[in-house]
């Protein structure tokens, strides 16, 4: 059984940067299709960044994040992360990792949640102002 477990999240000021870390164990895939969501109090569960942990070409970042978040590679193939720059209040979520099958290459319907089969438990992001 996959399971994927969460770390690094924090309380930060505004403007500032957080490293968010994600470790896998049981999966042995290629073309493994790793992403970051994340969930505020009142709102729906929403993709922040995805790429093929075997094709890192490919990557789809969320518009309200791209140019400030990306997701990092490990030495480990099973481990990847989250960088987060230039935070702001609106980042203040429960962040999750999570993993499926690529398709072929690609990561399509990338910000699907319902796609992943493997989840993390979450770690929560806090920006202050």
């Amino acid at each position: 059984q996959v399971q994927l477990v969460e770390s690094g999240g924090a309380s930060v000021q505004a403007g500032g940067s957080l490293r968010l870390s994600c470790v896998s164990s049981g999966y042995t895939s290629t073309n493994w299709c790793v992403a970051w969501f994340r969930q505020a109090p009142g709102k729906e569960r929403e993709g922040v960044a995805v790429v093929n942990i075997d094709n890192p070409s490919a990557t789809w970042p969320a518009d309200s994040v791209k140019d400030r978040f990306y997701i990092t590679r490990g030495k480990d193939r099973n481990m990847w992360g989250l960088q987060m720059n230039k935070l702001k209040p609106e980042d203040t979520a429960m962040y999750y990792c999570a993993a499926r099958v690529a398709w072929g290459n690609t990561c399509g319907d990338p910000f699907g949640a319902s796609r992943y089969d493997y989840w993390g438990q979450g770690t929560q992001v806090t920006v202050s102002s």
